[in-house]
């Protein structure tokens, strides 16, 4: 695997490649790499052939008291990963690299990136947005591969890609767990053995939502409040939110259909965790 620096030698490595005829498939991530990143990988390589790996620790978008300078870095544990999976070039610029000094241009995706995780974090979609734009311009991918965990930030970049014309696809995959039902997530390691215990109660207010409908019930206020009884039933997790939204637009809906996300985003502790389904 190759291990590249700079803008402009990815730009041209990447041109390279599709010059070849190759399909690029790319797999953007912060590092700290779990089972989900590498399900990822594994569908972009199964799909595109050629994989192209980024891992950035985004400072843009983290806010002022957010854990930006503990976030774990595993960077040699990442690349021994990422090279066992067949990934061919990885983009690991320094922040200078990325916002050289000066810098002023962000990506704003006005609305949809003011909700959920764009509420309760002002800004971080802001962030998400700037990064993921300078990215696809390094690395100009066919395809882009996101974990569906991160249901929101997912809409947001679908409304970017769409509104500003960029030439990529991107790919949203399915949440991975561990055996006990938690999402993966880089975050989880913040965990200690109780904390770990307590994050469970999101998937089963979760599990005990998606019971509900499936057994007919559809009024989203009736389902918010018993998935809050759930998930209140558990001391030292605070509720962020519990939605019932439309998967695009992420505006609450009154009744729930097929599409409908429902998400929730809780503090275990101090560590901030996220899950969702989309009824089908």
């Amino acid at each position: 695997m190759r291990i590249v620096k700079s803008v402009a030698e990815m730009q041209w490595a990447c041109k390279e490649l599709r010059a070849s005829g190759r399909v690029v498939g790319f797999v953007p991530t912060m590092g700290a790499l779990h089972e989900g990143h590498l399900s990822l990988v594994r569908r972009a390589k199964a799909e595109c052939g050629v994989v192209v790996a980024s891992i950035f620790v985004n400072p843009l978008q983290f806010g002022p008291n957010e854990d930006l300078a503990k976030y774990p870095r595993t960077f040699g544990q990442d690349c021994e990963r990422l090279t066992a999976e067949g990934v061919v070039l990885l983009f690991a610029p320094e922040v200078g690299e990325m916002y050289p000094e000066g810098a002023v241009t962000t990506v704003t995706v006005a609305g949809v990136g003011d909700r959920l995780d764009g509420a309760s974090r002002p800004g971080h979609f802001t962030g998400v947005a700037t990064v993921v734009t300078k990215l696809f311009h390094a690395v100009g991918p066919c395809r882009a591969y996101f974990g569906l965990k991160d249901a929101a930030q997912i809409a947001v970049l679908r409304r970017m890609v769409r509104d500003l014309n960029f030439d990529v696809e991107l790919v949203g995959c399915a949440i991975v767990r561990d055996a006990d039902g938690l999402a993966l997530s880089s975050r989880n390691q913040y965990l200690n053995a109780e904390e770990r215990g307590q994050a469970l109660v999101l998937r089963r207010a979760l599990l005990e939502m998606e019971r509900r409908i499936t057994g007919g019930l559809r009024e989203s206020e009736e389902l918010m409040q018993m998935g809050m009884r759930v998930l209140q039933s558990e001391a030292g997790v605070k509720v962020d939110y519990l939605a019932v939204v439309d998967a695009d637009n992420l505006m609450p809906v009154q009744t729930v259909e097929a599409g409908t996300l429902v998400a929730v985003a809780a503090y275990v502790g101090k560590t901030r965790l996220i899950d969702n389904f989309v009824v089908s």
